[in-house]
């Protein structure tokens, strides 16, 4: 039975034929196994859709962004392990997805949860079983870097980069439509990069300028003051429910979101938890404030720059440049804060 599949919003099913028009069917076993399908109570958004402080209201999961990779990967290349390498590449994300790492303290990188991948995909006998139908390697499906359709460095364009860029455009921040996105996406090729390695790019200038212009607002919504203070707070929270046994770093990884904000709503933090969530705006100040929880440091920047017929765009188009300019130019250094303490 594709528990998973039937049970997806039309939406989120119209923008999978945007990705991949015929579904492979093939991935679906791996989708319904139960280490792939905990992602689904897990979102996108690293908890900041329980706020007021952001607009996001449509619950796109960990795994709707998962299968998503996989489709793009399979529709450029029809390569499984390349594939499965999508689709696994956040099977060891914890509830709240990158809180998690503020809360390791890599709030720069946000790499800090990828090591169990291995370990989980290994721990998985449904997993292992379906490598093994398919003489498939754990070593060839752990890690997405080894393919660079999957995943490459920033601000190269990869499959992990494009996706989790269209479903917010058009899920979480309703910055385009589907028409737009399925306009995007089709102007996408495999092309060879300044490395002479291959990576997704655009054939018309045109899109690929436009596409920059989204994703550099992305890009400061990602690390703007009320994004790093979220997650810090997120992060904060879940540490000292940790260090009160509340909370373990294993319920991060076995629990919902849901039953997790449960737990903190029946813990002493629940005054100020609920004062983030129903926040409209976050204050900030250029000295520190006094008698307050603040946050005060960067985040990692995410940015594009993709290819246009072989060129990065921002060598070919002086707009695409000066946009993505300004957009590393976003400045991370103000005191961020509400008007409550945590004790």
């Amino acid at each position: 039975m594709n528990k998973y599949y039937n049970n997806l919003k039309k939406e989120v099913k119209d923008y999978f034929a945007i990705l991949c028009p015929d579904f492979p069917e093939w991935l679906n076993e791996y989708i319904n196994t139960k280490e792939v399908l905990n992602q689904q109570y897990i979102s996108v958004t690293c908890g900041t859709i329980y706020s007021d402080l952001f607009e996001s209201d449509f619950f796109f999961s960990s795994l709707d962004h998962s299968v998503a990779v996989a489709l793009i990967v399979w529709n450029f290349t029809h390569d499984k392990k390349e594939t499965l390498s999508g689709l696994f590449h956040d099977i060891a994300t914890p509830a709240f997805k990158h809180c998690v790492d503020f809360l390791n303290g890599d709030y720069m990188n946000q790499e800090s949860t990828e090591d169990l991948t291995s370990e989980i995909i290994k721990n998985s006998q449904e997993i292992m079983a379906l490598l093994k139908k398919d003489n498939i390697k754990v070593s060839e499906v752990d890690n997405y870097h080894l393919y660079p359709i999957a995943d490459n460095d920033t601000p190269k364009l990869s499959a992990d980069r494009l996706e989790y860029s269209l479903s917010n455009a058009l899920f979480t921040y309703k910055l385009l439509d589907a028409n737009t996105i399925k306009e995007f996406y089709d102007d996408i090729e495999i092309e060879k990069n300044e490395e002479n390695e291959i990576e997704l790019g655009f054939k018309t200038k045109k899109i690929a300028r436009n596409f920059v212009k989204i994703t550099s607002k992305l890009s400061i919504i990602y690390r703007e003051d009320r994004t790093r203070y979220s997650m810090q707070f997120i992060a904060d929270i879940l540490k000292r429910l940790n260090d009160e046994q509340k909370i373990s770093k294993k319920d991060l990884y076995e629990l919902k979101e849901s039953e997790i904000i449960n737990i903190i709503e029946s813990s002493k933090y629940q005054k100020i938890f609920n004062m983030w969530k129903t926040a409209k705006k976050v204050k900030i100040s250029e000295q520190k404030p006094e008698n307050v929880y603040y946050v005060h440091h960067g985040a990692k920047v995410r940015y594009i720059d993709p290819l246009c017929k072989g060129i990065r765009i921002s060598k070919s188009c002086k707009i695409a440049n000066k946009m993505i300019e300004e957009n590393l130019s976003y400045k991370m250094d103000n005191y961020i804060y509400l008007d409550f303490k945590i004790d």
